[in-house]
């Protein structure tokens, strides 16, 4: 059943993110809507609204940008509870260093074993 709601709820995400690409095609660029579900799921995560969806669909949750945005937000807290106001922007980094780090590695292997077709 918990791959059910995962699929289910990231799907939701995805058309969420859609149909927001449908509808603002002419004013809004998918970059923005790119940085929209992150702040949408940093300002989630502070209200603490995005935890509950989390525990609820595991991945499902936290594999869409908004899930980015989360972990930002939750590393901020955790940050500024164990360091003050400097724990803020260390937290987030730190919570999502990682996942970053992982991403831009796996880029250049890719991009060092692949060349592009003309």
């Amino acid at each position: 059943m918990s791959f059910v709601l995962a699929f289910v709820v990231g799907g939701l995400i995805c058309v969420i993110g859609q149909l927001w690409m449908d509808l603002t095609r002419s004013s809004i660029t998918p970059a923005h809507i790119l940085v929209g579900f992150v702040i949408g799921g940093a300002i989630l995560s502070a209200l603490g609204l995005y935890q509950p969806l989390v525990d609820l669909a595991g991945a499902g949750a936290t594999i869409p940008l908004s899930g980015f945005g989360h972990s930002l937000a939750q590393g901020a807290i955790e940050g500024v509870r164990e360091r003050g106001l400097m724990g803020a922007i260390a937290g987030g980094i730190e919570a999502t260093a990682f996942g970053v780090a992982v991403a831009v590695i796996f880029g250049y292997i890719i991009a060092v074993l692949f060349n592009p077709r003309d």
